[in-house]
C-alpha cells in the first residue's frame, strides 16, 4: 500500500470511529528511558495525558470509593520499569530489611515503610545527584492501565500465569491457581503495553498520596492531601487475591507500617 493510500485509510477509519461515538486510541508513550547511576534502576518516560481514574460501577468487586473521574497529567514523568529490588536497596542502604532474603537479589525489597523509603531516597540523592520520589496515586494508575479502561491492564480478568497473587482467590471469570509462599523476581511475568512490570500482584506499592476521597469532577495533576493518617498503596501482593490487583483498587497503610507484602517503585519528574 502506498503512503497516500495508508493516510486515506486512516482518515476513513477516524471518520467511522467518530460517527460511532468512539474515541481514537491514545498513542503509546515514546520509549525513552533513564537509568539511575547508583542502583541501575531503569525508568521509562511517560508523556502524561488524560484518562479515567477509578472504576465503572459495573466492574466486579468494585468498592464505592473508586469514583470514576477524568484526570489529566499535564506533563511528562518517569516511572520505574520494575519494583525496587533487594540488591538495589542494599547498594544504597548497606542492609536488607526483607523477610524473604532467600528469594534473591532480583526479588523486590519488602518490609519497608514509607518512612524507610524517604531515608532511602535521601541517601540515593546524595549518592547519585538526582531526586527521585514515589509516584502519585494518579501516576501509578495511569502507568498501570497503559491505556486500558478494564479491570486489569490486559482485560477484564487476571489469570494465574499473569501475576503473582493468591490463586485460591481468583477474579470472576478466571481459573484458580496456586497459592504462592513468596514474592518472585521482578519481571517474572509479561509487561503491560508500555513495557512496565508487576503492577498487578507481587508486592503492594507505596504511593505518595494520602488516602483522600476522590473528586466527582475532572482534575489535573492530583495529589492526595487531606490530613489523613493513611497513605495509599496499590497493586495487590503475592498473598492477596486477584481482586486486590485491579488497576483501580485502593488500599492503605500508615506511613510507619511495614511487612512482607509492602514494596515500592520509583518515579521522577521529567526536566
Amino acid at each position: 500500500m502506498t503512503g497516500s493510500g495508508f493516510g486515506h485509510g486512516c482518515l476513513i477509519l477516524w471518520l467511522l470511529l467518530t460517527a460511532l461515538g468512539c474515541e481514537t486510541p491514545e498513542p503509546l508513550p515514546a520509549a525513552v528511558t533513564w537509568t539511575e547511576p547508583v542502583t541501575g534502576i531503569e525508568l521509562v518516560r511517560l508523556e502524561g495525558g488524560r484518562f479515567l481514574m477509578g472504576t465503572p460501577e459495573a466492574e466486579p468487586l468494585r468498592e464505592p470509593q473508586e469514583i470514576r473521574h477524568p484526570v489529566t497529567l499535564s506533563g511528562a514523568f518517569f516511572i520505574a520499569r520494575h519494583e525496587v529490588t533487594q540488591e538495589q536497596w542494599q547498594r544504597v542502604m548497606g542492609g536488607n530489611p526483607s523477610f524473604f532474603q532467600n528469594c534473591g537479589g532480583d526479588c523486590p525489597v519488602e518490609t519497608v515503610s514509607a518512612l524507610d523509603i524517604e531515608r532511602f531516597l535521601d541517601r540515593l540523592e546524595v549518592a547519585g545527584g538526582h531526586r527521585l520520589r514515589l509516584p502519585t496515586e494518579a501516576e501509578w494508575e495511569f502507568a498501570c492501565r497503559a491505556g486500558s479502561a478494564a479491570a486489569f491492564t490486559w482485560g477484564d480478568t487476571l489469570q494465574p500465569d499473569q501475576a503473582q497473587f493468591d490463586g485460591s482467590d481468583p477474579y470472576p471469570g478466571a481459573r484458580r491457581g496456586p497459592v504462592p509462599r513468596t514474592p518472585v523476581a521482578v519481571g517474572s511475568f509479561a509487561p503491560n503495553g508500555w513495557g512496565l512490570y508487576d503492577f498487578h500482584g507481587n508486592l503492594w506499592e507505596w504511593t505518595q498520596d494520602e488516602h483522600c476521597p476522590y473528586p466527582r469532577g475532572a482534575v489535573t495533576d492530583p495529589v492526595g492531601d487531606c490530613d489523613s493518617e493513611l497513605l495509599v498503596i496499590r497493586g495487590g501482593a503475592w498473598n492477596y487475591g486477584a481482586d486486590s490487583a485491579r488497576c483501580g483498587l485502593r488500599y492503605t497503610h500508615r506511613p510507619q507500617d511495614d511487612g512482607p507484602g509492602l514494596g515500592f517503585r520509583l518515579a521522577m519528574d521529567a526536566e
